[in-house]
């Protein structure tokens, strides 16, 4: 363990004081001491005020992740013990823990780890050099603390293939940790059966970030024609036709993902009223309203268009386009349930966005409601990229 200290230039660490957990390069005076990349190391401040204990990386440019505000505490088995106890006590109280994210990186206080259960199966991203090192004790102690509510793991998977590991200077990596076990997991969320390939499956094998919203849109499926784009596995569809939605099209550009969803359609016996198509959602929206078909619900829950600053311009471009494209698909007095998953597609731009589709198609839109992502992913108020999913759900009115 290295007793380095990293110390801040004048004015810099403002997202630190406000009770963030990054610091980055250019906001470092000088690193005093030796250290090896991944190792603890002590921040002060420009004056020589005690910030805290975190973990560096010259590789990222984001070069210090923080541990801890206290100086003095060991970051020691009984520290992360501590960490981990404080996120499943939250859990418990917040969210059905049948599946649900368990760790949520900074979030909870160890930044760059997510850890997510699914029933009886962990699935384990690790996006830090420094927590990386630490991952497979506090998967051991979260295994115990779990053990200690009658709840027994019977296998744990890795999922660190994200391309953002290479910015850490870190391999991307899958594979399991511990005996090997069947990947393909059952788990029931809503009332909905899911099988959840958490090997191939995108992410760690499923979004639960949407668990409640997918249940918010159940009573506007009642006797309605619904269009799920960007299906994914099929969660929306099949929240969709387990409320009584009459008929249900799923879309998905990734044919192992539509599969994927009518395998979980058979699972819950709705073959017969929700069924997938693998198209190019910003092909068949066009195609669709070509053929004058109208739905009573249109779901959007595309993949992220923009993971940087840079590409913004082009993500506003995309959110427009299958907006718009949507409520000229919506019936008169039906509803559109829309949604963005990218951090730096933030709140306002996105209302702005939406509103630009509505005012370009001449249709006025009523709000329900306003969500974003489930509470088992928390958002941190002084961590910003904590909070990444918007979602609308709106009363799509006639043209103006």
């Amino acid at each position: 363990m290295a007793d380095a200290v990293v110390v801040l230039k004048k004015g810099g660490g403002r997202s630190l004081k406000m009770g963030g957990l990054w610091i980055y390069d250019n906001e470092v005076a000088q690193v005093m001491g030796s250290f090896e990349d991944g190792d603890l190391v002590f921040v002060r401040d420009f004056d020589g005020y005690p910030l805290g204990r975190g973990f560096i990386n010259r590789n990222s440019r984001l070069l210090v992740r923080m541990m801890t505000r206290n100086s003095h505490q060991e970051i020691d088995d009984a520290f992360l013990r501590m960490r981990v106890k404080n996120a499943w006590e939250y859990r418990k109280k917040v969210v059905d823990t049948k599946s649900c994210r368990l760790i949520f990186g900074e979030a909870d206080f160890l930044p760059g780890l997510v850890i997510d259960k699914f029933s009886d199966v962990l699935v384990v991203e690790s996006l830090a050099l420094g927590i990386d090192r630490m991952k497979m004790k506090i998967v051991e102690l979260l295994k115990e603390v779990l053990a200690e509510d009658g709840i027994e793991i019977r296998g744990v998977y890795e999922r660190s293939d994200a391309k953002v590991r290479e910015l850490e200077g870190m391999e991307r990596y899958k594979g399991f940790l511990g005996e090997p076990f069947d990947t393909k997991v059952e788990i029931e969320e809503n009332g909905v059966r899911y099988l959840v390939d958490v090997k191939e499956g995108q992410k760690t094998g499923f979004f639960l970030d949407q668990k409640y919203n997918r249940k918010a849109i159940g009573r506007l499926c009642r006797g309605a024609e619904v269009l799920d784009c960007f299906t994914h596995t099929g969660s929306f569809a099949l929240n969709a036709g387990l409320a009584g939605a009459s008929h249900v099209i799923g879309v998905d550009a990734s044919q192992l993902g539509v599969e994927q969803a009518r395998e979980n359609a058979a699972l819950n016996h709705l073959e017969d009223r929700v069924e997938f198509l693998c198209a190019d959602v910003f092909d068949l929206l066009p195609e669709l309203e070509r053929q004058g078909k109208k739905f009573d619900v249109v779901i959007l829950d595309p993949p992220a268009f923009t993971k940087s600053r840079n590409s913004i311009k082009k993500a506003v471009k995309g959110y427009r386009e299958i907006n718009l494209r949507a409520m000229k698909l919506v019936k008169d007095g039906g509803y559109l349930a829309t949604c963005s998953c990218s951090h730096f597609m933030d709140y306002q731009l996105f209302t702005q966005t939406i509103g630009q589709a509505a005012r370009n198609v001449h249709k006025r839109l009523r709000q329900v409601e306003y969500r974003t992502q489930s509470p088992d992913h928390p958002i941190l108020w002084a961590a910003e990229e904590s909070y990444y999913l918007k979602f609308y759900i709106f009363q799509v009115c006639g043209e103006f």
